[in-house]
Formats: structure tokens, C-alpha cells, sequence
């Protein structure tokens, strides 16, 4: 089992990207901050995960923490998370067979826990 902690308030995907429209077409791109959220997310991947990738299916646990009880959708926010760790912990996102995503609370210290577990 490994584990990483991404600090700051879990950000929603939808805050992340931007739409526009190209030849009448519809295309979605990452927005600066959800750039310099990725960049952070690599960053603190990196110093924090010092073994070889993992090249295995794998389960992974994310326990999203706020600062507040607001309401929101679980599934806004792994994306960003698992395209961070491409190529710093596992080689691959499509290795995560398996997710466990909680929404906890901490006022003081909102974060990101992300544990990583080798499947057989």
C-alpha cells in the first residue's frame, strides 16, 4: 500500500476545463488553473512516491476531505487525480479496476488521501 497527499480543497473536473467551439465542433481544454492544479498534484505525486511504477491492475482509495458540508457529486473529482499519476505511480489510469471514493470533512486541513494497492 502506498499513500499521497495532495494538499488544499478537492477541485470539481467541471472547474478544470472549458469548452469551446472549433469548425462547429464542440472541444473541451484545460483551463490555467486546472493546469497548475495537475502541476501540483505532480508535484506533490513526486516527491512524496519514490518506488517504480506500477505496471499491475491495481484498487486504488481516494478519501476527499473539505473544509465545509456542502453538497457534492463523488464523481467530479477523480479525474484530475488519475491523470496526475500517470507515469509518477502507476504507467496507466485505465490500471485502476477497482475505486473507493469517500467525501470526509476536516475544516482545518482539507486534502486529498490517495492510497494505491497492487492487485494480484
Amino acid at each position: 500500500m502506498n499513500k499521497i497527499t495532495f494538499l488544499g480543497s478537492p477541485i470539481s473536473t467541471q472547474s478544470l476545463y472549458g469548452l469551446t467551439c472549433r469548425n462547429g465542433y464542440a472541444s473541451r481544454y484545460m483551463t490555467k488553473k486546472g493546469k497548475a492544479r495537475k502541476e501540483s498534484y505532480q508535484w506533490e505525486a513526486k516527491t512524496q512516491y519514490k518506488k517504480e511504477i506500477i505496471y499491475r491492475k491495481i484498487c486504488v482509495e481516494v478519501k476527499l476531505y473539505f473544509g465545509d458540508k456542502r453538497k457534492r457529486d463523488i464523481d467530479n473529482f477523480n479525474k484530475i487525480l488519475y491523470d496526475s499519476c500517470t507515469g509518477i505511480v502507476w504507467n496507466d489510469d485505465s490500471q485502476v479496476v477497482e475505486s473507493h471514493t469517500y467525501i470526509l470533512h476536516d475544516k482545518k486541513n482539507p486534502r486529498i488521501e490517495l492510497f494505491v494497492y497492487q492487485l494480484i
